[in-house]
């Protein structure tokens, strides 16, 4: 397939791509809560002519045979729900969230569009499509347990056959035109911890007779940090922030209890198990020496993306075609972040990339999770190309 051509409908349909991105930037929805995000982006596809199946309450899987007989069966992934936030932004004043509270303030909304216009080409060209072309439209990427382990422990790509799969997600680190790749491993496993340090509460003006879980915390929080610093192996990445804590309810009072919230990055169940077996002794030795005591939760969330190689080949070779070797930036270290798309990898050989979405003249310049979150929807002239490109072109047998 001419590359030309792809680039000529995509063109085609960017304006309808930027009409569909500002529709769902306007309406977000939170995680398994994406009512009709889905109708919405069911029926666009079935409008296209795609065998749509609903393996869970929201989110969808749409499929289309192509006209050239392959066992390939090549998977496009879009993540469909919103964060738990108030967003702002002058730049989006004509199509800000409707919903209080919600916002789409990480790209998906970009993510969905640029996958619909992708469907829109891929439609178009099924006829040259060797094998079978599966586009996954998941929910709660943004909440545990995750949409993608849900659907990967659902069988339904294991029953249509997926031999790769292919994820982007914006990265306001790059510009339109721009694509992030790496091998190996891309992004972390984002465990996360919640400890409850109980104490004696009293007067603030007699602490010798409370055992005060603010000291407690205090002395606890210290001593965390130093886990990464002397437990790990400097060449290893791993990062621990504690991002809540909560106790007290006024200056002259010592609380009999004190809560803390917070995240572990690694790349490794092994690492990550040694971070939580350290943290919990931290814990313990401290709570036990002062007359306390705890409660210790940690969760591990989602596994760490591990890119196949010859998966990162595929993206290279379509976008030197399409846009030449500049569009292509090899990142050099992973970043702690963490995605779902992690569970499809440990099912299936495939690819998770960035696609570049940052400009001054968007407002595009927050990082994701700002309340001032943009995308410049430039790089769906770009990511569109790119997805209908890999299910159009690619000559890989994953054997």
């Amino acid at each position: 397939m001419n590359v030309n051509k792809i680039k000529e409908l995509s063109e085609k349909y960017f304006p309808e791509m930027v009409e569909t991105r500002r529709q769902l930037h306007k309406n977000p929805e939170l995680s398994y809560k994406e009512f009709k995000t889905t109708e919405f982006i069911v029926e666009r596809l079935k409008r296209l002519g795609y065998d749509v199946k609903r393996p869970m309450e929201t989110g969808c899987v749409a499929v289309m045979e192509g006209g050239m007989t392959s066992d390939r069966v090549l998977a496009l992934r879009s993540d469909i729900d919103a964060l738990p936030i108030t967003e702002v932004g002058d730049h989006k004043k004509d199509f800000l969230s409707l919903n209080d509270g919600v916002a789409h303030c990480c790209g998906h909304d970009v993510h969905m569009a640029n996958l619909l216009g992708a469907a829109h080409i891929i439609s178009d060209l099924k006829d040259q499509i060797k094998g079978r072309i599966v586009l996954i439209f998941q929910a709660g990427e943004e909440k545990l347990p995750g949409g993608g382990r849900l659907l990967c422990e659902n069988g339904i790509l294991q029953e249509l056959g997926v031999t790769e799969i292919y994820g982007l997600h914006t990265d306001p680190r790059l510009a339109p035109g721009q694509i992030g790749v790496r091998p190996g491993a891309f992004m972390a496993r984002p465990d996360e911890f919640e400890i409850t340090i109980y104490g004696q509460g009293g007067h603030a003006a007699s602490p010798h007779l409370t055992v005060d879980p603010i000291v407690m915390t205090a002395q606890i929080v210290s001593m965390i940090q130093t886990i990464v610093s002397r437990n790990i192996d400097p060449n290893e990445p791993a990062v621990i922030t504690i991002g809540r804590i909560e106790g007290g309810t006024a200056h002259n009072v010592i609380p009999e209890k004190v809560k803390i919230w917070g995240t572990v990055r690694t790349f490794g169940a092994e690492m990550a198990h040694l971070i939580r077996d350290r943290m919990e002794a931290i814990v313990k030795g401290v709570t036990e020496s002062a007359g306390g005591s705890y409660e210790y939760h940690f969760n591990e969330g989602y596994p760490a993306v591990i890119n196949t190689p010859w998966a990162v080949d595929n993206i290279r070779i379509k976008a030197l075609q399409a846009f030449g070797d500049k569009s292509i930036i090899d990142l050099e270290k992973p970043i702690m972040a963490g995605e779902d798309f992690a569970f499809y990898l440990e099912h299936f050989p495939g690819s998770f990339f960035f696609l570049g979405s940052g400009s001054e003249e968007s407002g595009a310049v927050y990082s994701w999770h700002h309340p001032k979150y943009n995308a410049d929807e430039e790089c769906m002239r770009t990511g569109s190309v790119l997805m209908a490109s890999l299910a159009l072109n690619s000559d890989h047998e994953s054997a």
